[in-house]
């Protein structure tokens, strides 16, 4: 299951049933889980954790170092979790020393091919990168979250969880939970209404998430205003408190 032509340092780890291409290079410092699926001309470095039933396709680069002038070769980490798949030439970088230390994504992702993800960004669980979508340094994108074809996002950004960015947005401000953005800066254009319904929200929640959107993007109001204003919402709709806790620690404002 190993190909005979496979580059594999001695100090890797590597569990049983994982499945490893020809002319794949895999580092010191790297452990992969079992089940994983890892094709050929891949190059995996550490130090870097990958979990359990992972795919990794052709001409995939995980785990390489940042590509940040700050960082001078520090050994920064990469974790990743279990049943992602990585399509060809997507590229992970490890972290800095001038965050967290570390990259980390969740469980049940798929980055389609060109996909980039830089240094220091978390990416949770079940988020969409479709083709060339790209995050610089210290995103944040939260779960069920979706990033169109080349859609890119600027430094320090957060992507709300069920979001839903269309083909070529560029983003340079926090994207609010359940919100659909487009445009070149990414605006707000409403709500994301049939990731919701495909996710089995409600017609209620989704009523009320709509009027929590007004409240936002329709009233004029200012950010702290439209928060208190949500507040009230809360004890209706539980999902509310989501968009309440993401605006409140929102440090570089919010798509408008």
């Amino acid at each position: 299951m190993i190909s005979n032509h496979a580059i594999i340092d001695q100090k890797a780890v590597i569990a049983e049933n994982v499945e490893i291409g020809p002319w794949t290079l895999i580092g010191p410092d790297v452990e992969i889980g079992e089940g994983t699926i890892i094709g050929s001309h891949v190059v995996i470095k550490g130090p870097a954790r990958i979990g359990r039933e992972n795919r990794i396709f052709q001409f995939a680069s995980i785990g390489e170092a940042p590509q940040s002038k700050m960082h001078h070769g520090e050994p920064t980490r990469l974790e990743i979790g279990d049943r992602n798949v990585f399509r060809e030439c997507t590229t992970i970088h490890r972290g800095t020393m001038h965050d967290t230390k570390e990259t980390r994504i969740g469980n049940d992702n798929l980055f389609m091919a060109y996909t980039h993800v830089a240094h220091d960004c978390v990416v949770g669980n079940h988020v969409v990168f479709a083709n060339n979508a790209s995050i610089a340094g210290h995103v944040v994108v939260e779960d069920y979250a979706c990033l169109g074809g080349m859609v890119g996002v600027h430094q320090f950004c957060s992507i709300g969880t069920r979001s839903f960015a269309a083909g070529g947005a560029v983003i340079l401000k926090d994207v609010p939970p359940f919100v659909m953005v487009s445009g070149y800066p990414a605006e707000a254009h409403g709500l994301n209404t049939v990731g919701l319904e495909r996710q089995g929200y409600q017609p209620n929640v989704i009523a009320a998430l709509k009027r929590a959107y007004k409240i936002i993007f329709r009233q004029s109001l200012t950010l702290q205003n439209a928060i208190s204003e949500l507040k009230q919402m809360i004890d209706e709709t539980p999902e509310i408190k989501v968009l309440v806790n993401f605006l409140s620690v929102s440090t570089r404002g919010i798509v408008r």
